[in-house]
């Protein structure tokens, strides 16, 4: 069972720095991006990984709880608010891209103050609940 535990810890460190790295990557695609089409042609490629990255994160969460005999403790409840959290800004932000009026001219303007706005959130609070754990 310590293995099982001790396993999951490391999984979810990493699975942490994956996500934060996911949100590095996002914030420079928009940056760098020029054109409206092509961006969110490389959102919808790269969405998967966000998605997938939170997965991991929740996943070996689940293991650690089991491993601790579903000990709910403040840092567990606020861990998985977090994850709902990830998970809702990930969904607005792709909402509001996939809604978004591509033919207007400030399309992509008008997203990208939504958009690092949600993912300055998302990376702060990552790094903040990360050095929380780590003290």
């Amino acid at each position: 069972m310590n293995e099982m535990y001790d396993m999951s810890i490391v999984t979810h460190n990493l699975g942490v720095m994956g996500i934060l790295a996911v949100i590095l990557v996002n914030l420079v695609m928009l940056f760098g991006a020029r054109e409206i089409r092509s961006y969110a042609k490389r959102v919808r490629i790269f969405m998967p990984m966000s998605a997938t990255m939170i997965a991991v994160i929740l996943f070996t969460g689940v293991v650690m709880m089991a491993a601790k005999h579903l000990d709910f403790s403040i840092e567990n409840i606020i861990m998985i608010l977090f994850g709902v959290a990830l998970i809702f800004l990930e969904l607005t932000r792709y909402k509001k891209l996939k809604h978004l009026d591509i033919s207007k001219e400030d399309a992509l303007t008008t997203y990208k103050a939504l958009g690092l706005k949600i993912l300055y959130v998302e990376f702060f609070v990552t790094l903040a609940i990360s050095a929380w754990m780590l003290l």
